[in-house]
């Protein structure tokens, strides 16, 4: 499981249009499933990710996590985390979970990250998604499971 965070000012997704996850100041997580990943990485992860500490202090350090500043996260669907890019210029995705696998496990994450107190929307899994980040710092930090 590879999680590419980043935190934000606003996110939102939207699809043909509509818009079907919106947030201000939280966090937007793109989550890509390897074949190997488990309900329990997912639940390690959301853990991990409630408890990080990328929210700013009143001194201006990063001290404070997802809980304290009590934000909102949004979990989008990116399979294109797992690209192989050692040959040729076309990357190959074959190290991405089918999506029979990882549909019910960013569900999974999602629900994890709600129940460690975090509210969470999700992108639209298999959509073709416009994902606005306003990443702020900018802050962006990878974390795999």
């Amino acid at each position: 499981m590879r999680l590419v965070v980043q935190r934000v000012r606003h996110g939102r997704v939207s699809v043909d249009g509509r818009s079907v996850a919106e947030i201000k100041s939280g966090m937007v997580v793109l989550l890509g499933i390897g074949p190997e990943d488990t309900e329990e990485i997912a639940r390690v992860l959301a853990h991990k990710l409630a408890l990080l500490r990328i929210f700013q202090d009143e001194q201006g350090k990063m001290n404070l996590s997802a809980l304290d500043v009590h934000c909102e996260a949004i979990v989008v669907s990116q399979f294109t985390l797992y690209a192989d890019t050692h040959k040729g210029n076309r990357p190959s995705f074959i190290g991405a979970a089918l999506p029979d696998h990882a549909r019910p496990l960013v569900n999974s994450f999602a629900q994890f990250m709600i129940a460690e107190g975090v509210p969470t929307q999700t992108g639209e899994f298999g959509a073709h998604m416009l994902v606005e980040i306003d990443n702020d710092g900018p802050v962006t930090i990878v974390l795999e499971g």
